[in-house]
């Protein structure tokens, strides 16, 4: 009786569920799952004491994150690293999902998503409650960018000021 219930236990079987609507629940996105493999290696990587996960390899690794991207992304990345560095020098650069994020304390505060990451039109900056952005009860926490004017670069670099008070 034992062997068939272990039997059973190292069989697993893939079902659809269906959901409110009645249609076939069909999981996450090549993407997300993607997203959410990026997120277990960085978990692992933080909590190996032996790694050699600094801040200057955590930075190379947002650093490559960019230089991964492709041609309109890329250059926003790279110009959000400079702004956010600049404007904030007390945030880490570190990899959250993949993306490229920027924390206090191991806290994500922002974060830059590219459009190609889940295949949307525009790339995000976002925000997380990490940020001091209130302003009294709603306010923004995300922003789409398509490009980046000096007037957004100013706009981006007061939201960042202003998120790490």
């Amino acid at each position: 009786m034992a062997e068939k219930k272990s039997a059973k236990k190292g069989k697993q079987k893939v079902t659809k569920t269906a959901t409110a609507s009645g249609k076939a629940f069909k999981g996450f996105t090549d993407e997300e799952r993607a997203a959410m493999r990026d997120h277990v290696r960085e978990l692992k990587a933080a909590a190996n004491p032996d790694s050699p996960a600094g801040k200057a390899d955590e930075e190379r690794d947002v650093l490559e994150k960019i230089a991964a991207m492709s041609a309109p992304d890329r250059t926003m990345a790279e110009r959000l690293h400079a702004i956010i560095k600049a404007s904030a020098p007390g945030l880490s650069p570190r990899l959250w999902y993949g993306m490229p994020a920027y924390a206090i304390d191991g806290k994500v505060v922002c974060f830059f998503q590219d459009a190609r990451k889940f295949k949307t039109r525009y790339a995000t900056l976002g925000f997380s409650d990490k940020a001091n952005l209130d302003e009294g009860s709603m306010w923004p926490t995300a922003f789409a960018l398509k490009d980046l004017t000096t007037a957004n670069e100013a706009r981006i670099a007061e939201l960042v000021k202003k998120a790490v008070t």
